[in-house]
């Protein structure tokens, strides 16, 4: 089981819903409708925003890479 996956299974059957739901749209490359923003201090770092939750990735050469999920609180970027 890796990291996203883990992360995944602590929130509940409603959240997770909606969290798979901007993965997946991450994933195909539809940015469309989603609250991105580029992080300081990183290259090709994102985080999508969705309510309480951030969904953290990257891109590069046309790759996306997922790299954190969670509750924002004061360790969220913190990666």
């Amino acid at each position: 089981m890796n990291k996203i996956q883990k992360a995944l299974q602590k929130f509940g059957e409603s959240e997770r819903i909606a969290l798979k739901k901007i993965i997946v749209q991450i994933k195909s490359g539809n940015f469309s409708n989603l609250d991105i923003k580029k992080l300081k201090g990183h290259n090709n770092v994102f985080r999508v925003r969705k309510g309480k939750f951030r969904v953290v990735f990257s891109t590069d050469n046309g790759k996306t890479t997922l790299i954190a999920i969670g509750r924002r609180n004061d360790t969220t970027y913190n990666f």
